[in-house]
């Protein structure tokens, strides 16, 4: 895993649009961050569109959550 920004937000948006508990919870502000920093995903983003790097980075997120 290295930094890149682009494969964080990527990895933050996805991880919050996949697990949020609501519009108030702390994944869900990860996606409205990610849109604040410019991060505009498309209509078909999701989990085959990450790189490898965003893909480790989302994974770490997930076991860290307790998903």
């Amino acid at each position: 895993m290295y930094f890149d920004r682009f494969d964080i937000l990527c990895a933050y948006y996805l991880f919050g649009s996949d697990y949020h508990s609501g519009q108030f919870s702390k994944e869900y502000a990860y996606m409205g961050r990610a849109l604040d920093a410019g991060f505009n995903p498309g209509p078909m983003f999701g989990l085959i569109s990450l790189s490898d790097n965003a893909r480790e980075i989302y994974d770490n997120l997930v076991r860290e959550a307790g998903f």
